[in-house]
């Protein structure tokens, strides 16, 4: 596994990049880049439902109803080594005149405001949106550094999981860029 860590610190904890898969994160609480029906999909979404026991998840999603594009919901980790997943709905990407850089920076803010709610102190993020969703990866990554690193939050390790080299390299880059005392990447 592959991690940079030149991010530096943030308030309070570390924002790392991370090569890897999200289901094999050792964190409080993995996000996962869920379906508005909280249904278990393809990619992270498929990933995650399979390893945390796609019968135990799919009745607590069952249970919790449907997710908003931006927000986050939460449910039991199950078979993870997560002791929780945070869902979120992130955007299809329309272009980019549909409000989705709005909706995708929500996803990030709702879910570690998800995760202090729950007392997690180490978060593991995917690429949200960039699969199936189509969002372009590197302003999908540009916003998520910026979230991570502007969100006030109690969470003291912050993971962004890059399933791709191509990912990885777009995370440790910004993240290098947001080094300590500097701006934060635009988006």
């Amino acid at each position: 596994m592959d991690i940079e860590d030149r991010g530096g610190p943030r308030p309070g904890g570390r924002v790392r990049a991370v090569r890897g898969s999200i289901v094999d994160q050792a964190v409080d609480a993995v996000v996962n880049a869920a379906n508005p029906s909280l249904a278990g999909g393809g990619g992270v979404d498929g990933a995650i439902h399979r390893a945390a026991g796609a019968q135990d998840l799919a009745a607590a999603c069952r249970a919790i109803g449907r997710c908003a594009p931006g927000d986050a919901v939460a449910t039991d980790g199950f078979a993870l080594a997560a002791r929780w997943i945070i869902h979120t709905v992130g955007p299809v990407w329309r272009g980019g005149d549909d409000e989705e850089d709005g909706t995708l920076a929500s996803c990030y803010r709702r879910s570690l405001e998800v995760a202090d709610e729950l007392g997690a102190a180490s978060v593991a993020f995917p690429a949200i949106s960039t699969g199936v969703y189509g969002f372009p990866p590197e302003r999908a990554a540009a916003i998520a550094v910026r979230m991570v690193l502007e969100t006030p939050t109690r969470v003291h390790e912050i993971r962004l999981v890059a399933f791709d080299g191509a990912t990885f390299e777009l995370y440790r880059r910004l993240l290098h860029q947001a080094g300590p005392g500097s701006d934060t990447p635009a988006w």
